[in-house]
This record gives C-alpha cells, structure tokens and sequence, in this order.
C-alpha cells in the first residue's frame, strides 16, 4: 500500500533517487538548462518534500515550492526507473496538489523538459490540467524547458 510522508531528506533510498534523477537531467539537457534541486536545495525552507512508499521500498517523490502566498512550484517530481507504472507519480501529483488547495494558493506550476524523454511527465500533468505557459519565477525562456500551470 502506497504511504506519502514527509521527508527530512535524510535516507540514503531518497538520496539515490534524487542522485538518479540529477543525473538523468544532465544527460537530457544541458547544465544551463537544467533546473532540479540538489540535496542542500532542497532542505529551503519555502520547500516541502515528500517520498512515497510501499512498505521499505521508495516508489518516488516530489516536493513544492512556494513561490508567493498564492503561488506554487512543483519540484523534484521522480519514481525510481525501475519502478515506474506503479501508480507513484499519479498519487504524488494529486497530494501536492492537495496541499496547495489547503494552502489557498491559486495557482501551481513546473518546469520540465521539452524533449521527448519528459512525453510521460507531459502527459502526466496534462491529465490533470495543467497547460503550456510561458516562464514564471526567474526562469528564462529555454528551448529544452516546458513551463505547465495549473489555475486552483
């Protein structure tokens, strides 16, 4: 049974899966390009992280970002390679989401890739809502970056 908690960002199962996912960014996009949060970015405290689990077994994670009282990020969105199809990603986005309701914020937004590695992310966020915008925060326009919203 899949269990969501928040995470202190200190086991070493949640340490490989954030490393894995740093990792596979750099391969897809260049450095300038890439926007995913290391370790010491992501203990922020405008930041909340969660890790889903089956039992011992890490299934993914995700975090939000505050950006403003009404304005939130999506970050740190991973499962495991070797676990996809599980259901992680799908119960980790309508938790943040969630979140950001009870936290009155009106709107929730990423940054993901734009090649065709991050379709499955895509879609993902497609399918509950979110759509293509332009750059928010301090992001620049970037040909290797998708900036999606979702209105609350």
């Amino acid at each position: 049974m899949l269990k969501i908690e928040t995470d202190d960002l200190t086991r070493p199962a949640v340490h490989a899966l954030l490393n894995e996912h740093l990792q596979h960014m750099y391969e897809l996009s260049p450095p300038e390009s890439v926007h995913a949060l290391d370790l010491d970015r992501l203990r922020s405290p405008d930041i909340t992280f969660w890790s889903a689990w089956d039992g011992p077994l890490l299934l993914g994670c995700g975090a939000l970002k505050e950006l403003d009282s009404k304005h939130g990020e999506i970050k740190s969105m991973r499962t495991p390679e070797a676990l996809r199809g599980r259901g992680a990603a799908r119960a980790i986005l309508a938790y943040i989401i969630e979140v950001a309701r009870s936290r009155s914020y009106e709107r929730l937004s990423l940054e993901t890739g734009s090649v065709e590695a991050f379709k499955p992310a895509q879609k993902l966020y497609e399918s509950f809502g979110f759509t293509v915008c332009g750059p928010f925060a301090d992001y620049p326009e970037d040909p290797y970056s998708l900036f999606m919203t979702l209105r609350l």
